[in-house]
């Protein structure tokens, strides 16, 4: 059964940033007219704070702007103006570490609800949700499966863009959901082995780490991380094509992403992914629990 996040009580009671304002969770508020809502016109990045500091945050920074300027997106704010909406939203919520923060950025309220993005007149809605949420790096192991949704192709809707477009993703999910799984593993429009719905994945194979080339997935911070940590360490790493044959005889397996990390994968389609030890991720995790 699909893995459920504990709620944690210290979050009944937080303050989200709505445009510079603060509002009480329960009256936080965004007009059913916004770009994002209506349209899933957006941008959006996940931070974690540790030990009160912002963990990589110029990587996710640089990427949120990259990603705003793509769909032309004129935030009117600078890079400092979004590293301190984030300090206030921390400082107003009393928070130091073991947090997470939802940072989105839309095109703002349309005059009318129609897919024009020059029907948004009145400038863009920031909103941060930033929460007391335990990483999930020690967390159990996940199972996965296949799924027929693949990520498609730069001139559809490119994948790399962090976007609140994640209908795609959200599909993967229900039908990895519905088969029994934790997370869909996606395939790329040629067949080959991608990414997952919601982070990075990484095969082990006779002591060789495999990763999608990047070509069709979000390329997140911590994939990044850890491709770095294993050239630092000298782990062979490898962003390739590789097959569903490949991953199912793989010696490990296991995934990226902001929260979670480093997390393993035990089976994929019913299938156990190696055994009971997995000597070249547990190695990375460490290295990972050092970087940070």
């Amino acid at each position: 059964m699909p893995v459920d996040h504990e709620i944690d009580s210290r979050n009944k009671n937080i303050q989200i940033y709505i445009n510079g304002s603060f509002y009480h969770r329960d009256e936080a508020k965004i007009s059913v007219y916004d770009s994002g809502f209506l349209m899933g016109d957006g941008i959006w990045e996940g931070l974690r704070l540790v030990n009160n500091k912002w963990i990589f945050i110029d990587e996710h920074i640089d990427r949120l702007f990259e990603g705003c300027k793509a769909i032309d997106l004129d935030i009117k704010m600078t890079k400092e103006d979004i590293v301190n909406a984030l300090d206030e939203t921390k400082a107003i919520n009393n928070m130091s570490n073991e947090v997470h923060a939802r940072l989105m950025i839309t095109r703002g309220n349309k005059s009318k609800p129609f897919q024009q993005p020059h029907l948004s007149k009145s400038g863009i809605n920031i909103v941060i949700i930033m929460e007391h949420s335990k990483p999930s790096i020690d967390e159990k192991n996940i199972t996965m499966a296949t799924v027929p949704q693949v990520r498609g192709m730069p001139m559809s809707q490119d994948p790399k863009l962090n976007s609140h477009s994640k209908l795609n993703c959200i599909l993967a999910c229900i039908q990895a959901n519905k088969l029994g799984a934790d997370e869909a593993l996606m395939l790329d429009p040629l067949g080959f082995v991608n990414t997952t719905n919601s982070c990075n994945f990484f095969i082990v194979k006779n002591n060789q780490v495999w990763t999608s080339t990047g070509d069709y997935c979000m390329n997140g911070v911590t994939r990044q991380n850890i491709i770095n940590l294993c050239k630092e360490n000298d782990i062979p790493i490898y962003e390739k094509n590789f097959s569903l044959v490949d991953v199912y005889s793989a010696d490990e397996a296991f995934i990226t992403g902001t929260l979670g990390s480093l997390t393993n994968v035990t089976s994929i389609d019913n299938r156990n992914i190696g055994k009971d030890n997995n000597p070249i991720s547990d190695k990375l995790r460490n290295y990972y629990k050092k970087l940070l």
